[in-house]
């Protein structure tokens, strides 16, 4: 059963939940990491990225149709028992709370550079903390509601980084697969981590109303964010010459910078203020996922005790250890790697595992 009956979601919810989820992180440094590796091809490689995600996306949806009122932390415990299950459970646990600190760390750290250079980390983890707590506390109805909201307050966004184009040059697009196919190949594993979000469907999936429409809900929610990324990619790959693209740490803000509006000046701080918003939908679901997952496994009655056990221990570790911009790219790079593992390989091997639970438990049954 689950522990939260009255949380529906609608497929809206279901879908903005999952995009934004993906949309968070990928879209300040998405169009450097590729450009590194394919050039300016390597709007390519996120449509390859965007493959994979959906591949695994529909395994995801093919588990959770044979457990169609299971969360992945009861599914675990069903098919390996209390034990090994709840190993498995943990593990999971662990990873969306690395999740959140990777994600927590890049968001301080791009502020502390942008914004608030002699603010210490705690302070704006503090403040940060709060109305996360607000959201994730109430279940999963609000952060669907939240997911829905954010994504039509920030709507405006990702439409904005189409004033530059008219100063770029879209000859630095051609020739396409200047320098082949596999140099393309090789960089859609740079888009794993941008794509990453999807995963939890595996948490979404039984609170969804309408469960029929999950498969096209994710299709959906992959394709969205893929949206987002090519054109963020692409205004950046028109605006910057191959060469000066991979100068700049989160060219999608570099770009922001030339607007200007005639009552207000640096517009990316606005911008930058904005993405706030966007960040905490990455946040949240990562979090209330970590939290959820510790109420279950430990048969506690509710989320909200571990929700603020973990935010005070960010808090605290934020206090006590800040981290430059190479050792939050070496977390993101341990969380893309990490994540591989568990939204790419995790779900084939529990859908292998699944018909096989089914097998030996139609057996016993004759």
């Amino acid at each position: 059963m689950m522990k939260y009956p009255g949380n529906q979601i609608t497929l809206i919810q279901y879908i903005f939940i999952i995009t934004g989820t993906q949309v968070g992180i990928g879209i300040l440094t998405l169009p450097r990491l590729v450009a590194e590796g394919a050039g300016t091809d390597g709007w390519i490689s996120i449509l390859l990225g965007w493959l994979l995600a959906v591949t695994a996306s529909l395994v995801i949806i093919q588990v959770m149709r044979k457990n169609p009122t299971d969360t992945l932390f009861t599914i675990l415990r069903k098919y390996f028992g209390r034990w090994l299950g709840g190993a498995v459970s943990l593990a999971w646990i662990l990873y969306a709370a690395f999740a959140v600190l990777t994600v927590i760390y890049s968001f301080i750290n791009i502020i502390n550079t942008w914004l608030l250079p002699e603010t210490r980390s705690y302070i704006i983890m503090f403040f940060f903390a709060y109305p996360i707590y607000l959201v994730a506390a109430h279940g999963i109805r609000v952060v669907g509601r939240y997911s829905e909201f954010i994504f039509f307050f920030t709507f405006w966004m990702p439409v904005l980084l189409s004033i530059p184009v008219r100063e770029g040059k879209f000859v630095y697009l051609l020739p396409l697969l200047k320098e082949g196919i596999q140099p393309v190949l090789m960089t859609a594993k740079s888009t794993i981590l941008s794509f990453l979000g999807f995963e939890l469907a595996m948490i979404w999936y039984p609170f969804l109303r309408n469960k029929k429409a999950a498969a096209k809900g994710i299709i959906i929610a992959n394709t969205i964010s893929l949206v987002v990324f090519l054109h963020v990619t692409l205004v950046c790959f028109v605006y910057f010459s191959p060469d000066e693209i991979t100068n700049y740490i989160w060219p999608t803000l570099n770009i922001v910078k030339p607007i200007q509006i005639p009552f207000l000046e640096r517009f990316e701080i606005m911008f930058l203020s904005f993405y706030l918003f966007v960040i905490s939908t990455t946040v949240i679901p990562y979090l209330f996922t970590s939290v959820y997952g510790t109420s279950l496994v430990f048969g506690l009655k509710g989320h909200q005790n571990p929700l603020r056990i973990f935010l005070v221990v960010l808090i605290i570790l934020t206090y006590f250890l800040s981290v430059e911009y190479k050792q939050v790219e070496a977390l993101s790079q341990w969380w893309g790697n990490i994540g591989f593992v568990y939204a790419y390989i995790f779900p084939v091997l529990l859908l292998i595992y699944s018909f096989i639970f089914s097998r030996l438990k139609g057996r016993k049954k004759l």
